[in-house]
């Protein structure tokens, strides 16, 4: 038997559009998706709990764990260090499961490097003055916020490098939207065929069928009498 390969989703958006409550809700309503909790320095919100939410570090452990390799990727946003842990991620792939990771575009196009496989989603805010209203709800300084919106805009101009874009302008929409992009990625064909088992021969009547060796798509004729 092959090696099951699982589907890295990758998800993108500016700060306050709501992928938190995207890929949370993902995750629970599919069984086979697994949200990568990431490692990160800043300080937890509240009700955030460590190893649900993100693992918190310190600064000084998190930069340990850079020079030992064991993040696939890290960034450093708003001033707070922010990796996503290898070995977990690689393992759950093996594991043939939907990985969903919650990084910046810097971060998407490093995986989409490193993974070329990945999926690439990004979800919009219907407005700036929408993302805007969300950033003041969450009571952050002036300061703050402009920072966050003047660096939304910023990433908004990298949408053109995604496979799928999602407005968020009614949640349950969003979630549905993201849901059938999922399916549709896992019923590609050459994802198919490269989980498949190594002497696969689905048959038609005597017909054709699809043999996978060396993990390459073929079709041949297959002369047998149907069963």
């Amino acid at each position: 038997m092959p090696k099951k390969s699982g589907l890295l989703f990758i998800l993108s958006a500016p700060s306050g559009a709501g992928k938190s409550t995207i890929y949370r809700k993902l995750a629970l309503r599919n069984k086979n998706v697994q949200f990568m909790v990431t490692c990160t320095t800043r300080l937890p919100r509240k009700g955030e709990r460590n190893g649900r939410h993100y693992f918190f570090l310190t600064t000084e452990e998190f930069q340990r764990r850079i020079q030992a390799g064991r993040f696939v990727e890290w960034a450093r946003v708003h001033d707070r260090y922010y990796g996503i842990p290898k070995e977990r991620m690689e393992a759950s792939l093996r594991q043939g499961k939907t990985v969903l990771l919650a990084v910046d575009v810097q971060g998407a196009q490093t995986l989409k490097e490193k993974y070329p496989g990945a999926v690439l989603s990004f979800l919009v805010p219907p407005s700036m003055a929408h993302l805007r209203g969300r950033l003041e709800r969450r009571k952050e300084s002036r300061e703050s916020i402009e920072k966050r919106l003047h660096r939304a805009e910023a990433e908004l101009l990298h949408v053109v490098n995604y496979d799928y874009v999602v407005v968020n302008d009614r949640l349950p929409q969003a979630v549905r939207q993201f849901e059938a992009i999922l399916t549709a990625e896992s019923l590609r064909v050459s994802r198919f065929l490269q989980n498949a088992p190594e002497n696969l021969a689905v048959n038609w009547n005597g017909g054709h069928a699809w043999n996978r060796k060396s993990r390459k798509s073929k079709i041949q004729r297959v002369y047998s009498p149907s069963v």
